[in-house]
């Protein structure tokens, strides 16, 4: 059961996550170095030739010249408005900055996560209980997760479009651009998913249940997929918060290599800008995803396993 009590301590814990997040993208802007009304000046490099009259009134409109102490309180002031600032850099409204560039990221993340979950699932039900065939996907699926994603992205650009020229090299235009970079970050989501899967549904096989439904006639497709799936899809939920942290952290990585517009190409942009209320917003919009996404999942695993009901909060 999914109390009041349970949401709202999860609200209180996931606003201090939130406000962590601000404060260590803030702490980390400003601690990188160059003169923030240089930079603004300059394009993003160091200026030369500016007058000192044009710097101090970037340092006087952007607070640059206050204690770093004042401009936190004030950065907190704002978000706490859901203000997120004006880009440094683009002279845009941040949230206009990063919805431009949400519907990319979000086609290429909710297709990954699609893609990794089915090809687990066709993986796990195929071979388990079939040792040989369990054997040689393991292996891949541990190849899957340990090999660094960028790396993939490489590999695969180079077979697939470089040489047998099937797919796009870059951009955004059509699902084909899309099938590359959605198998990129889908591997290591299915190596995972996969084996944890596989896990649960051999373990589901060896219960008496599993010899009760044979009994009355059904064929052991039937098991696999109507009764010990069930069982083996609860792990799953769980790991549903990992599988987001590594979508987040993979699309950055993914989208250069692929060079596709999205909010990875804007963080990248940001931070060698040292533009930080687009930073700022980025991290936050991922945090929000993040703790979102994680409370939802807590709160269906306590609905849909019952040992977890009487669990205090």
């Amino acid at each position: 059961m999914v109390t009041t009590r349970w949401w709202l301590r999860r609200a209180g814990l996931g606003v201090l996550v939130i406000w962590g997040a601000a404060t260590l993208s803030f702490i980390g802007l400003h601690l990188l170095s160059g003169d923030p009304a240089r930079i603004i000046a300059g394009g993003g490099g160091a200026v030369s030739g500016s007058s000192e009259q044009i710097l101090a009134r970037i340092n006087e409109q952007y607070g640059f010249h206050e204690p770093l102490i004042v401009q936190y309180g004030r950065f907190l002031g704002q978000l706490a408005r859901g203000d997120l600032g004006m880009s440094y850099q683009l002279n845009q409204r941040v949230t206009t900055v990063i919805v431009d560039q949400l519907g990319p990221t979000v086609a290429l993340a909710l297709g990954a996560a699609v893609l990794g979950f089915g090809l687990a699932l066709v993986l796990a039900v195929g071979t388990a209980g079939r040792p040989r065939a369990e054997s040689l996907f393991s292996t891949l699926e541990l190849l899957f997760v340990s090999t660094p994603s960028f790396w993939v992205g490489i590999l695969l650009l180079t077979v697939f479009s470089f040489r047998l020229g099937w797919f796009p090299v870059f951009g955004n235009e059509g699902v084909a651009s899309l099938v590359l970079p959605w198998l990129t970050l889908a591997l290591p989501i299915t190596g995972t998913l996969a084996l944890v899967m596989r896990d649960g549904l051999q373990r589901a096989l060896e219960q008496p249940f599993a010899t009760t439904v044979l009994a009355r006639g059904a064929t052991a497709t039937r098991l696999r997929l109507r009764h010990a799936l069930r069982h083996a899809l609860l792990p799953v939920l769980t790991l549903s918060g990992w599988t987001l942290g590594t979508l987040l952290g993979g699309v950055v990585v993914i989208e250069t290599v692929f060079a596709r517009a999205g909010i990875g190409q804007v963080a990248v942009t940001a931070v060698n800008g040292r533009d930080l209320p687009v930073v700022t917003g980025v991290v936050l919009v991922a945090t929000v995803v993040f703790v979102v996404i994680n409370t939802a999942l807590d709160a269906l695993t306590r609905v849909v396993d019952p040992r977890l009901r009487g669990v205090p909060e």
